[in-house]
């Protein structure tokens, strides 16, 4: 997905039918407006309402960790607690032991480690 474009004096062309609707303008009258067609006017207003997802740092290189379900389901209400999505927390929290050399002491195990 590109960059927005600014139109007719708005950010983008989703703010465009936003602010035209606000107007009381038509379906048929915004699209006019911007030079679309009625559907397009429509799908724009039905994306502005869904839900954003969470933006990456992380690029996908054909690596995933696959976590059972009955872990992610007890994260839910932690996830819930911080106002971010499950898979969101599983990230926080491996990226924060990581990130603060706690993967030994999170496992207990450090003195195994060592010996092998």
């Amino acid at each position: 997905m590109g960059a927005s474009k600014p139109c007719l004096g708005y950010p983008s062309r989703t703010a465009a039918v936003l602010g035209l609707r606000q107007q009381g303008l038509t379906t048929a009258q915004i699209g006019q407006a911007i030079g679309i067609s009625s559907k397009t006017v429509t799908a724009l207003e039905c994306g502005s309402s869904r839900p954003k997802r969470e933006r990456s740092d992380y690029e996908y290189l054909g690596r995933a960790v696959l976590v059972p379900t009955d872990v992610l389901d007890a994260l839910g209400p932690h996830a819930a607690k911080r106002g971010i999505s499950v898979n969101g927390l599983a990230r926080l929290i491996i990226s924060t032991v990581v990130d603060e050399g706690m993967v030994d002491a999170v496992l207990d195990d450090g003195a195994e480690w060592a010996q092998a």
